[in-house]
């Protein structure tokens, strides 16, 4: 290309394109249902609650994305010391001024424009005023800081997720105490205007000493006090006791900490959004039910990279020669992942079952969850409420896990249009679920339709997936990839986990409502089967190709 700065910009065009369409469609959707599903620009929402479905849960989704892409954060390991700015990249007959100021100035005027779509074409609350400007330089600088930061070289492994984090919270929780002011918009905009030189010129600084190969290290000031603790890494250990042991710690060390960093990062803005609308009890609630699903989209985000070998090497879809060489069987390969991913989404929920009390406890928003959760006691009783909380997080927790999980044969397969298209599909859905749903609850003939049909529609679902499950067991014992005892063992915990989440559909859910065979049919609908049972024999297919 003639100029550098066209490359850059043609480098996140290329390898993002699906994600940039994805959005187009989300922003194409928001403006039908704000011209044509909600009659009149200023009548907003006839139902609040599905505020946090159709604007805020989207739009969050598409700030991270951006955060990622114009960061280089997909294609990087966000823990390690090295800066995360790409190598390929220093080689362009470009200053370091340039190279980290394209990437800035693109991803400033993506996120801008990302407000400014969503602030004219999404449906808004009518009872908040919201603001022009401000939200928009608020998010350029989240994402110019994020980007200086993550280019940055460390001493230590790690140290980068936990700086990135502090500061980008400092960052939030200055600008939403300043909120409590209710100062104009002209006053945001002079506080935040000044962040754009100093995050420039931190990541002008921290790209220079990435292309000198420049990294800090700190690994042998701390060597003894991490003997002392017991924090040491395997190699200081000694060996692994078997391969499939060292194979989960390096799948931990590949994918394993990508959901909760992501999560980590994602929350506190999440959780500084009930600062603002404290006032509101309907926004609260709103706001919690975002921050609950967060692990479970962002889990959908993540699953492509679950899937690849190793997301630092060039063939990043097939398997390298460094992986297809190993002492481990392919169902040994799947099994490390499954373990990794179980780990993952444990890890993710800790953090975000410690972060939600505190931000209610400092926001002052306690009184609104008791208040809520002291009608629910008064409705259906204490042990049925207790239940019914442990049933959401187990429920929330479990689709996170699924989330990982259910695309490992698309990434495994080796097949870059099939992981691409995925991420498309996962980002279109996000991108247009909220508006549909608004959609088909605002019309009460489709919504009633889709109702009566929906028994039918689930049998269908559930022989497609029997069929499917069927033929890959099939497929798994005549390829030898797994033995018949195990091919047994994994359908009879299928089944007590269907039976499981049956009854506990059946307990909660009356017969009034919804028949006892729906109820069974969606648990063996919900109940991952044929497409983890395909992982095995769609690595088999990669790893000898």
């Amino acid at each position: 290309m003639r100029s550098p700065a066209l490359a850059i910009a043609w480098e996140f065009r290329q390898r993002h394109r699906w994600g940039l369409m994805a959005l187009g469609a989300y922003l194409m959707a928001q403006a039908i249902v704000g011209v044509l599903i909600v009659p009149g620009r200023r009548v907003r929402f006839e139902h609040d609650e599905t505020f946090a479905l159709a604007v805020v849960v989207p739009m969050t989704a598409t700030f991270l994305y951006f955060l990622a892409v114009f960061s280089f954060g997909v294609s990087g390991d966000i823990a390690a010391r090295r800066s995360m700015y790409p190598r390929r990249m220093f080689t362009l007959p470009m200053t370091a001024s340039a190279l980290a100021g394209w990437p800035m100035l693109y991803g400033s005027l993506a996120m801008a424009m990302l407000w400014m779509a969503m602030r004219f074409l999404a449906v808004w609350p009518s009872e908040f005023d919201i603001p022009l400007v401000w939200p928009a330089l608020l998010a350029a600088v989240l994402l110019a800081w994020t980007q200086a930061l993550s280019w940055m070289s460390y001493p230590l492994r790690g140290m980068r997720v936990i700086i990135t984090v502090l500061w980008l919270t400092v960052i939030d929780a200055a600008v939403m105490l300043t909120l409590q002011f209710k100062p104009p918009e002209w006053v945001m905009a002079v506080i935040l205007a000044p962040h754009f030189p100093l995050a420039f010129f931190t990541a002008r600084l921290a790209v220079g000493r990435a292309r000198r190969g420049d990294v800090p290290d700190w690994r042998r000031i701390f060597a003894i006090p991490l003997r002392i603790a017991g924090i040491v890494s395997r190699k200081q250990r000694g060996h692994f006791s078997s391969p499939g042991r060292a194979q989960v710690w390096f799948e931990w060390r590949q994918c394993g900490r990508s959901l909760p960093v992501l999560v980590a990062i994602l929350l506190p803005f999440e959780l500084a959004l009930l600062f603002l609308f404290r006032q509101t009890p309907e926004i609260v609630i709103e706001i919690l039910v975002g921050v609950l699903l967060t692990p479970v989209f962002m889990a959908a985000f993540v699953a492509p990279a679950v899937s690849r070998s190793n997301p630092q090497a060039s063939d990043s879809y097939g398997v390298t020669p460094f992986i297809a060489m190993r002492p481990l069987t392919n169902a040994s390969l799947t099994g490390a992942k499954l373990k990794v991913t179980v780990a993952s989404s444990a890890v993710t929920w800790m953090l975000v079952v410690a972060a939600v009390p505190l931000a209610l406890r400092l926001s002052g928003t306690t009184a609104v969850v008791m208040e809520r959760a002291h009608a629910l006691i008064a409705a259906v009783g204490t042990l049925r409420t207790a239940a019914l909380a442990l049933l959401v997080f187990g429920a929330l927790l479990a689709t996170t896990w699924k989330q990982l999980v259910q695309s490992l044969y698309i990434g495994m397969s080796g097949r870059e249009w099939a992981v691409k298209t995925s991420v498309f599909a996962a980002l279109a859905f996000v991108a247009v679920v909220g508006p549909v749903a608004e959609w088909i609850l605002s019309h009460r003939a489709v919504f009633a339709a889709l109702w009566n049909a929906f028994p039918w529609i689930i049998a269908v679902l559930v022989c497609l997936k029997l069929a499917a499950a069927v033929s890959i067991a099939i497929r798994l014992q005549s390829n030898r990839l797994l033995s018949g005892r195990a091919l047994v063992i994994g359908a009879i915990s299928w089944d007590l986990a269907v039976f499981v989440l049956y009854g506990l559909l059946v307990w909660i859910t009356p017969a009034l409502l919804i028949r006892h065979y729906v109820l069974a049919l969606v648990a063996i609908v919900e109940v991952p089967l044929a497409r983890l049972a395909a992982a095995p024999l769609a690595l088999a297919w990669n790893r000898h190709r």
